[in-house]
């Protein structure tokens, strides 16, 4: 008996929670028809877009979420980090924008340091985003 009032407290209190939000997530669409970080997912296997959509999901519900997940890169810019199945690592840049989670670019790092060129990609096209 003693179980069963226990039980009933737990989903009693568990309803007064509030729910935790899931911020919605888009691509932005480059003038060429594609959105960001389709060119690098058409190089990937299906395991690893599953792993980078993965990511981006908890980024969607924990959101703002921490290190190792999102990492911040200054001036309203993220990344997200993902380390694929296939020991490489894949990066999805992304802002927030009008409460939107705004995927800018996405690309597979080959080096420690982010590339420049990638970043200035990514601020360019938060700028395009932004007018």
């Amino acid at each position: 008996m003693h179980i069963l009032r226990y039980t009933a407290l737990r989903k009693a209190r568990a309803a007064q929670r509030p729910r935790a939000a899931k911020n919605p997530a888009d691509f932005l669409p480059h003038a060429s028809g594609q959105r960001a970080g389709e060119r690098v997912a058409a190089g990937l296997d299906e395991a690893e877009r599953q792993t980078i959509g993965k990511d981006l999901m908890r980024a969607q519900w924990r959101w703002p979420a921490g290190m190792p997940l999102c990492r911040p890169m200054g001036n309203g810019l993220w990344e997200i980090r993902t380390d694929l199945p296939t020991k490489r690592t894949a990066r999805v840049l992304l802002c927030l924008y009008r409460d939107h989670l705004v995927a800018l670019h996405g690309f597979i790092k080959k080096t420690r340091a982010t590339p420049d060129e990638d970043l200035a990609t990514a601020r360019r096209r938060q700028k395009e985003l932004e007018r």
